[in-house]
Protein backbone atom coordinates (compact mmCIF):
# COMPACT_ATOMS: atom_id res chain seq x y z
CA UNK A 1 0.00 0.00 0.00
CA UNK A 2 0.85 3.44 -0.57
CA UNK A 3 1.47 5.66 2.39
CA UNK A 4 -2.14 7.50 1.60
CA UNK A 5 -3.72 3.77 1.42
CA UNK A 6 -2.04 3.11 4.51
CA UNK A 7 -3.64 5.92 6.23
CA UNK A 8 -6.95 5.49 4.85
CA UNK A 9 -6.78 1.60 5.87
CA UNK A 10 -5.95 2.66 9.59
CA UNK A 11 -8.74 5.58 9.30
CA UNK A 12 -11.25 2.77 8.25
CA UNK A 13 -10.47 -0.42 10.57
CA UNK A 14 -12.20 0.88 13.83
CA UNK A 15 -12.75 4.72 13.11
CA UNK A 16 -10.68 7.34 15.02
CA UNK A 17 -12.55 8.95 18.36
CA UNK A 18 -12.02 12.55 16.46
CA UNK A 19 -14.30 11.41 13.09
CA UNK A 20 -16.75 9.12 14.93
CA UNK A 21 -17.42 9.88 18.46
CA UNK A 22 -18.02 7.69 21.65
CA UNK A 23 -18.76 4.91 18.98
CA UNK A 24 -14.85 4.74 18.07
CA UNK A 25 -13.58 3.97 21.81
CA UNK A 26 -12.94 1.37 23.89
CA UNK A 27 -12.87 1.03 27.63
CA UNK A 28 -10.22 -0.92 28.33
CA UNK A 29 -6.27 -1.60 27.98
CA UNK A 30 -6.44 -4.89 27.24
CA UNK A 31 -5.43 -4.43 23.36
CA UNK A 32 -2.60 -2.28 23.04
CA UNK A 33 -1.31 -4.37 26.31
CA UNK A 34 -1.25 -7.10 23.71
CA UNK A 35 -0.18 -5.16 20.91
CA UNK A 36 2.61 -3.58 22.98
CA UNK A 37 3.79 -7.12 23.98
CA UNK A 38 3.32 -8.23 20.22
CA UNK A 39 6.08 -5.28 19.47
CA UNK A 40 8.39 -6.94 22.21
CA UNK A 41 6.92 -4.30 24.60
CA UNK A 42 8.64 -0.84 23.41
CA UNK A 43 6.69 0.94 25.86
CA UNK A 44 9.48 -0.54 28.28
CA UNK A 45 12.48 0.49 26.60
CA UNK A 46 12.51 4.20 26.69
CA UNK A 47 12.29 7.09 29.43
CA UNK A 48 8.49 9.08 29.19
CA UNK A 49 6.77 12.55 30.50
CA UNK A 50 3.43 11.47 30.29
CA UNK A 51 0.95 14.52 30.02
CA UNK A 52 -2.99 14.96 30.68
CA UNK A 53 -5.35 17.42 31.13
CA UNK A 54 -8.45 18.88 29.72
CA UNK A 55 -6.89 22.10 27.97
CA UNK A 56 -3.07 22.88 27.86
CA UNK A 57 -1.47 19.41 27.43
CA UNK A 58 -0.96 20.00 23.81
CA UNK A 59 0.62 22.90 24.15
CA UNK A 60 2.43 21.42 27.50
CA UNK A 61 3.43 18.81 25.65
CA UNK A 62 5.35 21.31 22.83
CA UNK A 63 7.03 22.95 25.78
CA UNK A 64 8.47 20.03 27.05
CA UNK A 65 9.81 18.83 24.05
CA UNK A 66 11.42 21.88 23.04
CA UNK A 67 13.17 22.50 26.40
CA UNK A 68 14.73 19.26 26.36
CA UNK A 69 16.15 19.19 22.69
CA UNK A 70 17.67 22.95 23.64
CA UNK A 71 19.30 20.17 26.77
CA UNK A 72 20.52 18.53 23.65
CA UNK A 73 18.55 15.52 24.04
CA UNK A 74 16.76 13.07 21.54
CA UNK A 75 13.48 14.04 22.02
CA UNK A 76 10.25 11.78 20.90
CA UNK A 77 6.73 13.19 21.37
CA UNK A 78 3.52 11.86 20.84
CA UNK A 79 0.46 14.04 20.69
CA UNK A 80 -2.88 13.83 18.73
CA UNK A 81 -4.72 14.76 16.88
CA UNK A 82 -3.00 15.96 13.80
CA UNK A 83 -3.97 19.05 11.49
CA UNK A 84 -2.89 18.50 7.88
CA UNK A 85 -0.72 14.82 8.15
CA UNK A 86 -1.36 12.29 10.51
CA UNK A 87 2.95 12.27 10.90
CA UNK A 88 2.37 15.24 12.78
CA UNK A 89 1.59 12.92 15.59
CA UNK A 90 4.88 10.77 15.75
CA UNK A 91 8.68 13.39 16.01
CA UNK A 92 11.77 12.92 16.95
CA UNK A 93 13.45 16.55 17.85
CA UNK A 94 10.80 17.93 15.73
CA UNK A 95 11.13 15.86 12.66
CA UNK A 96 7.97 13.31 11.72
CA UNK A 97 8.53 9.90 11.00
CA UNK A 98 9.01 9.22 7.46
CA UNK A 99 6.02 7.76 5.56
CA UNK A 100 8.02 4.47 4.58
CA UNK A 101 8.01 3.94 8.43
CA UNK A 102 4.01 4.21 8.86
CA UNK A 103 3.83 2.22 5.73
CA UNK A 104 6.18 -0.60 6.57
CA UNK A 105 4.88 -0.66 10.31
CA UNK A 106 1.15 -1.50 9.01
CA UNK A 107 2.43 -4.05 6.82
CA UNK A 108 4.21 -6.11 9.13
CA UNK A 109 1.42 -5.85 11.62
CA UNK A 110 -1.53 -5.93 9.63
CA UNK A 111 -2.61 -9.31 10.56
CA UNK A 112 -2.22 -8.38 13.95
CA UNK A 113 -4.25 -5.57 13.76
CA UNK A 114 -6.83 -6.70 11.52
CA UNK A 115 -7.53 -10.27 13.90
CA UNK A 116 -7.41 -8.30 16.80
CA UNK A 117 -9.76 -5.31 15.88
CA UNK A 118 -7.69 -2.69 17.14
CA UNK A 119 -8.57 0.92 16.89
CA UNK A 120 -7.04 3.51 15.21
CA UNK A 121 -5.76 4.83 18.02
CA UNK A 122 -4.43 1.84 19.39
CA UNK A 123 -2.38 1.10 16.61
CA UNK A 124 -1.14 5.21 16.11
CA UNK A 125 -0.06 4.36 20.05
CA UNK A 126 1.60 0.98 19.33
CA UNK A 127 3.78 2.68 16.13
CA UNK A 128 4.65 5.26 18.20
CA UNK A 129 6.06 3.19 20.84
CA UNK A 130 7.78 1.11 18.62
CA UNK A 131 9.56 3.94 16.78
CA UNK A 132 10.93 5.79 20.00
CA UNK A 133 12.14 2.38 21.34
CA UNK A 134 14.06 1.89 17.77
CA UNK A 135 15.71 5.12 17.53
CA UNK A 136 16.38 5.11 21.18
CA UNK A 137 15.61 8.29 21.89
CA UNK A 138 16.57 9.65 25.43
CA UNK A 139 13.31 10.56 26.39
CA UNK A 140 9.52 10.75 24.95
CA UNK A 141 6.95 13.37 25.51
CA UNK A 142 3.66 11.30 25.78
CA UNK A 143 0.28 13.27 25.58
CA UNK A 144 -3.10 11.53 26.30
CA UNK A 145 -5.35 10.98 23.90
CA UNK A 146 -8.43 11.47 25.85
CA UNK A 147 -9.20 11.05 29.72
CA UNK A 148 -6.30 8.97 31.61
CA UNK A 149 -6.94 6.35 32.86
CA UNK A 150 -8.09 4.12 30.03
CA UNK A 151 -6.48 6.17 27.51
CA UNK A 152 -4.09 3.51 25.43
CA UNK A 153 -1.15 6.10 26.32
CA UNK A 154 -1.62 4.56 29.97
CA UNK A 155 0.90 1.20 29.94
CA UNK A 156 3.78 3.37 30.54
CA UNK A 157 5.41 4.41 33.44
CA UNK A 158 6.77 7.63 33.17
CA UNK A 159 9.81 9.43 34.94
CA UNK A 160 7.19 12.71 35.83
CA UNK A 161 3.31 12.68 35.14
CA UNK A 162 1.62 16.49 34.33
CA UNK A 163 -1.62 17.02 34.49
CA UNK A 164 -2.72 20.72 33.40
CA UNK A 165 -6.09 21.55 34.04
CA UNK A 166 -9.90 19.73 34.98
CA UNK A 167 -12.54 21.50 32.76
CA UNK A 168 -16.39 20.39 31.12
CA UNK A 169 -15.35 18.56 27.98
CA UNK A 170 -16.26 15.03 26.89
CA UNK A 171 -18.44 14.37 30.09
CA UNK A 172 -20.16 11.71 27.97
CA UNK A 173 -17.04 9.64 28.60
CA UNK A 174 -15.37 11.43 31.49
CA UNK A 175 -18.31 12.03 33.93
CA UNK A 176 -20.00 15.15 34.68
CA UNK A 177 -18.70 16.74 37.39
CA UNK A 178 -15.15 18.16 37.57
CA UNK A 179 -13.92 16.15 40.08
CA UNK A 180 -15.74 12.58 38.21
CA UNK A 181 -13.02 14.33 35.17
CA UNK A 182 -10.38 14.60 37.87
CA UNK A 183 -10.42 10.92 38.96
CA UNK A 184 -10.17 9.86 34.75
CA UNK A 185 -7.08 12.23 34.29
CA UNK A 186 -5.67 10.78 37.59
CA UNK A 187 -5.88 7.37 36.50
CA UNK A 188 -2.21 8.24 34.77
CA UNK A 189 -0.64 9.02 38.67
CA UNK A 190 1.99 6.01 38.73
CA UNK A 191 3.22 4.40 42.08
CA UNK A 192 6.26 6.44 43.64
CA UNK A 193 6.49 8.53 40.66
CA UNK A 194 5.67 13.00 40.83
CA UNK A 195 3.28 14.44 40.12
CA UNK A 196 3.01 18.03 39.09
CA UNK A 197 -0.61 19.66 38.45
CA UNK A 198 -0.18 22.94 36.39
CA UNK A 199 -3.71 24.91 37.50
CA UNK A 200 -4.67 24.38 41.07
CA UNK A 201 -8.47 24.30 41.03
CA UNK A 202 -11.10 23.71 44.01
CA UNK A 203 -12.57 20.91 42.88
CA UNK A 204 -10.14 19.34 42.19
CA UNK A 205 -7.34 19.53 44.56
CA UNK A 206 -8.52 16.86 46.90
CA UNK A 207 -9.15 14.17 44.57
CA UNK A 208 -5.02 14.50 43.26
CA UNK A 209 -4.16 14.51 46.97
CA UNK A 210 -6.03 11.44 47.36
CA UNK A 211 -4.76 9.34 44.36
CA UNK A 212 -1.15 10.91 45.20
CA UNK A 213 -0.85 9.54 48.60
CA UNK A 214 -2.56 6.47 47.48
CA UNK A 215 0.54 5.49 44.86
CA UNK A 216 2.93 7.42 47.27
CA UNK A 217 3.20 9.88 44.66
CA UNK A 218 5.40 12.91 45.21
CA UNK A 219 2.52 16.00 44.32
CA UNK A 220 3.40 19.22 43.44
CA UNK A 221 0.84 22.14 42.33
CA UNK A 222 2.93 24.46 40.15
CA UNK A 223 1.32 27.63 41.37
CA UNK A 224 2.64 26.81 44.80
CA UNK A 225 6.03 26.51 43.74
CA UNK A 226 7.58 29.83 43.21
CA UNK A 227 9.32 29.65 39.85
CA UNK A 228 10.24 32.92 38.05
CA UNK A 229 8.54 33.89 35.19
CA UNK A 230 9.34 32.93 31.71
CA UNK A 231 8.34 34.30 27.58
CA UNK A 232 7.30 31.95 24.95
CA UNK A 233 6.70 31.60 21.39
CA UNK A 234 3.16 30.46 22.28
CA UNK A 235 1.13 33.60 21.93
CA UNK A 236 -2.09 33.96 24.52
CA UNK A 237 -2.31 34.65 28.20
CA UNK A 238 -3.82 31.08 29.28
CA UNK A 239 0.23 29.54 28.54
CA UNK A 240 1.53 31.22 31.50
CA UNK A 241 -0.01 28.67 34.15
CA UNK A 242 0.99 26.03 31.04
CA UNK A 243 4.85 26.99 31.45
CA UNK A 244 4.47 26.82 35.03
CA UNK A 245 3.68 23.35 34.90
CA UNK A 246 6.34 22.63 32.31
CA UNK A 247 9.47 23.59 34.74
CA UNK A 248 7.87 22.58 37.52
CA UNK A 249 7.74 19.22 35.70
CA UNK A 250 11.22 19.58 34.35
CA UNK A 251 12.63 19.62 38.29
CA UNK A 252 10.86 16.57 39.21
CA UNK A 253 13.08 15.04 36.35
CA UNK A 254 16.16 13.05 37.56
CA UNK A 255 19.16 12.54 35.65
CA UNK A 256 18.73 14.67 32.80
CA UNK A 257 20.78 18.41 33.07
CA UNK A 258 18.25 21.04 31.90
CA UNK A 259 19.92 24.24 32.91
CA UNK A 260 17.96 28.01 32.77
CA UNK A 261 19.25 28.41 29.52
CA UNK A 262 17.35 25.72 28.60
CA UNK A 263 14.28 26.35 29.60
CA UNK A 264 14.47 30.07 28.05
CA UNK A 265 15.62 28.76 24.66
CA UNK A 266 13.20 25.88 24.45
CA UNK A 267 10.11 28.29 25.49
CA UNK A 268 11.12 30.91 22.91
CA UNK A 269 11.19 28.12 19.71
CA UNK A 270 8.20 25.53 20.63
CA UNK A 271 7.16 26.26 17.04
CA UNK A 272 10.33 26.20 15.69
CA UNK A 273 11.61 23.33 17.35
CA UNK A 274 8.56 21.00 17.54
CA UNK A 275 6.71 22.69 14.50
CA UNK A 276 3.43 23.07 16.65
CA UNK A 277 0.09 24.19 14.61
CA UNK A 278 -2.97 25.72 15.48
CA UNK A 279 -2.26 27.41 19.08
CA UNK A 280 -3.17 31.36 18.56
CA UNK A 281 -1.62 30.99 14.84
CA UNK A 282 -1.50 34.41 12.98
CA UNK A 283 -1.91 32.98 9.73
CA UNK A 284 -2.00 36.51 7.80
CA UNK A 285 -1.97 40.70 8.60
CA UNK A 286 -3.88 42.87 7.16
CA UNK A 287 -6.41 42.03 7.34
CA UNK A 288 -5.04 39.68 11.01
CA UNK A 289 -6.40 36.30 10.83
CA UNK A 290 -5.79 34.29 13.66
CA UNK A 291 -6.64 30.28 14.36
CA UNK A 292 -7.04 28.31 17.93
CA UNK A 293 -7.89 24.77 18.03
CA UNK A 294 -9.69 25.41 21.57
CA UNK A 295 -12.87 24.01 21.29
CA UNK A 296 -14.21 23.68 24.87
CA UNK A 297 -15.69 26.16 27.67
CA UNK A 298 -12.73 26.62 29.46
CA UNK A 299 -10.42 26.54 26.48
CA UNK A 300 -12.48 29.26 24.77
CA UNK A 301 -12.83 31.44 27.67
CA UNK A 302 -9.30 31.65 27.23
CA UNK A 303 -8.71 32.25 23.68
CA UNK A 304 -11.53 35.05 23.90
CA UNK A 305 -10.18 36.49 26.93
CA UNK A 306 -7.25 36.50 24.29
CA UNK A 307 -9.17 38.41 21.38
CA UNK A 308 -10.79 41.13 23.48
CA UNK A 309 -7.27 42.74 24.25
CA UNK A 310 -6.54 42.92 20.08
CA UNK A 311 -7.15 45.92 18.64
CA UNK A 312 -9.07 45.97 15.50
CA UNK A 313 -12.00 48.13 13.52
CA UNK A 314 -14.45 45.30 12.81
CA UNK A 315 -14.15 41.67 14.30
CA UNK A 316 -15.25 38.62 12.13
CA UNK A 317 -15.18 34.80 13.37
CA UNK A 318 -14.85 31.82 11.46
CA UNK A 319 -17.13 29.55 13.88
CA UNK A 320 -17.78 25.28 13.26
CA UNK A 321 -18.54 22.87 15.96
CA UNK A 322 -18.72 18.77 16.26
CA UNK A 323 -22.25 17.62 17.20
CA UNK A 324 -21.43 16.35 20.42
CA UNK A 325 -20.61 19.88 22.25
CA UNK A 326 -22.92 21.40 24.52
CA UNK A 327 -23.54 25.07 22.49
CA UNK A 328 -26.16 26.29 25.46
CA UNK A 329 -22.55 26.28 27.32
CA UNK A 330 -20.57 27.97 24.02
CA UNK A 331 -22.07 30.43 22.21
CA UNK A 332 -23.09 32.44 25.08
CA UNK A 333 -18.99 33.17 25.38
CA UNK A 334 -19.12 34.31 21.83
CA UNK A 335 -19.27 38.54 21.21
CA UNK A 336 -22.16 39.54 19.93
CA UNK A 337 -20.46 42.26 17.92
CA UNK A 338 -18.84 40.64 15.23
CA UNK A 339 -19.99 39.01 11.56
CA UNK A 340 -20.21 35.28 11.88
CA UNK A 341 -19.03 32.54 9.10
CA UNK A 342 -21.11 29.37 10.38
CA UNK A 343 -19.44 26.24 8.84
CA UNK A 344 -19.40 22.64 9.02
CA UNK A 345 -16.45 20.71 9.70
CA UNK A 346 -15.48 18.50 7.29
CA UNK A 347 -15.79 15.14 8.96
CA UNK A 348 -18.75 12.59 10.13
CA UNK A 349 -19.26 14.56 13.24
CA UNK A 350 -18.84 17.82 12.24
CA UNK A 351 -22.58 20.05 13.09
CA UNK A 352 -24.23 21.11 9.74
CA UNK A 353 -23.90 25.21 9.43
CA UNK A 354 -27.83 25.56 9.21
CA UNK A 355 -28.36 23.86 12.84
CA UNK A 356 -25.27 26.39 14.11
CA UNK A 357 -27.00 29.40 13.01
CA UNK A 358 -30.50 28.99 14.24
CA UNK A 359 -28.65 27.95 17.46
CA UNK A 360 -26.29 31.03 17.28
CA UNK A 361 -29.34 33.32 16.04
CA UNK A 362 -30.72 32.60 20.30
CA UNK A 363 -27.47 34.02 21.59
CA UNK A 364 -27.87 37.23 19.76
CA UNK A 365 -24.94 35.90 17.25
CA UNK A 366 -25.86 37.13 13.22
CA UNK A 367 -23.92 35.78 10.31
CA UNK A 368 -24.31 33.57 7.42
CA UNK A 369 -23.73 30.36 6.15
CA UNK A 370 -20.73 28.56 4.77
CA UNK A 371 -20.48 24.74 2.99
CA UNK A 372 -17.11 24.52 4.62
CA UNK A 373 -14.30 26.62 6.95
CA UNK A 374 -12.22 27.35 2.88
CA UNK A 375 -15.96 29.14 2.04
CA UNK A 376 -16.25 30.53 5.02
CA UNK A 377 -12.89 32.03 5.85
CA UNK A 378 -12.69 33.49 1.77
CA UNK A 379 -15.81 35.19 2.71
CA UNK A 380 -14.55 36.79 5.51
CA UNK A 381 -11.32 38.00 4.10
CA UNK A 382 -13.44 39.32 1.11
CA UNK A 383 -15.61 41.52 3.16
CA UNK A 384 -13.02 42.44 5.84
CA UNK A 385 -11.09 45.37 5.75
CA UNK A 386 -7.13 45.54 6.79
CA UNK A 387 -7.48 46.96 9.84
CA UNK A 388 -10.51 44.13 10.56
CA UNK A 389 -9.33 40.80 13.00
CA UNK A 390 -10.49 37.66 11.60
CA UNK A 391 -10.45 34.28 14.16
CA UNK A 392 -10.98 31.15 12.55
CA UNK A 393 -12.14 28.27 15.72
CA UNK A 394 -14.44 26.04 17.70
CA UNK A 395 -13.00 22.71 16.69
CA UNK A 396 -9.87 21.27 15.86
CA UNK A 397 -10.99 20.18 12.49
CA UNK A 398 -11.93 23.92 11.40
CA UNK A 399 -8.40 24.89 12.16
CA UNK A 400 -7.36 22.07 10.18
CA UNK A 401 -9.14 22.67 7.10
CA UNK A 402 -8.20 26.45 6.86
CA UNK A 403 -4.64 25.22 7.52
Amino acid sequence: MTYKETIAWMFAQLPMYQQKGASALKHKLDNILNFSQHLDSPHTQFKSIHVAGTNGKGSSSHMLASILQEAGYKVGLYTSPHLKDFRERIRINGKPLHKDYVTDFISANKDFLESNALSFFEMTVGMAFSFFAKENVDIAVIEVGLGGRLDSTNIIVPEVSLITNIGFDHMDLLGDTLEKIAMEKAGIIKKEVPVVISEKQQETTGIFQIIAAQKQSPLFFAQDEGIESYETDLLGEYQKKNVKGVVVALRQLEGFRIGKKHIKKGLLRVVQNTGLLGRWQILGKKPKVVCDTAHNKEGLEMVLKQLKEQKYDKLHIVLGFVSDKNLNSLLPLFPKKANYYFVKPDIARGLPEEILQKKANFFGLKGELHSSAKNGLKAAKKTANTSDLIFIGGSTFVVAEVL
